[in-house]
């Protein structure tokens, strides 16, 4: 009896540490690194499909991920065949700018969006004045590199290609609508966050309402790791952070979280990967004072985490 018991809870217990997605940092910062901007490939741990988690940078991003070794083969076949397609948050260049980029070389394959987000990249970029419409849709010709999918929030739908899923969730960022992907397998899930303010400052509970979508994921020790902005430090003013959040505003919504998923301990050990924190061109490095900020309010007991592009994680 002993012995089946102790098989059971070992049973149980290895969900919690199984390592389900493969996450490479292509672009990381926000702001003025133009070659290391908001960029997140994401597959099923050991399956090289993948897609993009917005794509500020890309192709500079996939040589650094290839130079550190978090990469393996030519940057032709990573961009061609192992990035299945895109997830574009909103239409912010620095969410999407590496996708333009590698529009004229990269092949076939479709770009997830909200409908609002995918008629602003289209009436922004893909014009024929400010590029090229690789898309299947707007000013003629659609060359049709690209194939527009509007996505429906809170459906859950197929990554063409791929052994995963994503559901879109809507955020609010100063005036924009921004998007939240989860995205799952059969065995687990991750969430990746565009920009967002906090629900007080956008007058609009979309955190709240995301934080309730994906508690019950949480509760089952499903969700395996969250990316999301931190854009500046918290002694920023509140009229000037243009849709971002601070450590403090993202310790307060993640305790939301933490209490939507029946409460204290909810969280611990939960890897939250830090993005968009935007460079000074002068000073101090503002990573080291967010990250002092995030860990002296962690009595979640989440594993904050500021990645560097290059690095990759099993989660």
């Amino acid at each position: 009896m002993m012995k089946r018991l102790v098989a059971a809870l070992a049973l149980a217990a290895a969900p919690l540490h199984a390592q389900s997605f493969d996450v490479t940092a292509i672009g990381v910062r926000g702001g003025v690194d133009d070659g290391n901007l908001t960029a997140w490939m994401i597959a099923p741990h050991g399956d090289k499909r993948a897609v993009m988690c917005d794509a500020g940078s890309l192709v500079n991003g996939i040589e650094a991920a290839r130079a550190k070794g978090s990469l393996k083969g030519s940057r032709e076949t990573i961009l061609h065949d192992d990035i299945r397609g895109y997830m574009i948050s909103h239409a912010h260049l620095d969410h999407l700018a590496g996708m333009l980029i590698a529009a004229p070389d990269d092949s076939k394959k479709p770009i997830y969006v909200l409908p609002s987000v995918g008629q602003k990249i289209l009436d922004s970029y893909f014009n024929w004045d400010a590029w090229a419409n690789f898309t299947d849709r707007g000013k003629a010709p659609a060359l049709g590199n690209y194939r527009l999918t509007d996505l429906t929030p809170g459906e859950t739908r197929p990554i063409d290609g791929t052994a995963m899923t994503l559901t879109a969730y809507p955020l609010a960022h100063g005036g924009v609508e921004s998007t939240a992907f989860l995205v799952s397998t059969n065995e687990a899930s991750l969430l990746c966050l565009g920009d967002t303010g906090p629900d007080s400052l956008e007058k609009q509970p979309r955190l709240r309402e995301l934080w309730q979508a994906v508690a019950p994921r949480v509760r089952e020790r499903n969700l395996k790791a969250i990316i999301i902005e931190v854009s500046y430090a918290s002694e920023r003013p509140d009229k000037q952070l243009f849709g971002h959040l601070t450590p403090a505003y993202l310790l307060r919504s993640l305790h939301e979280l933490e209490a939507a998923a029946d409460g204290k301990g909810a969280l611990k050990g939960l890897p939250i990967i830090v993005s968009h924190i935007k460079p000074a061109l002068s000073g101090p490095d503002p990573r080291v004072t967010i990250l002092r900020e995030l860990n002296a309010g962690n009595d979640l007991g989440v594993r904050f985490i500021l990645p560097d592009q290059g690095q990759r994680w099993a989660f």
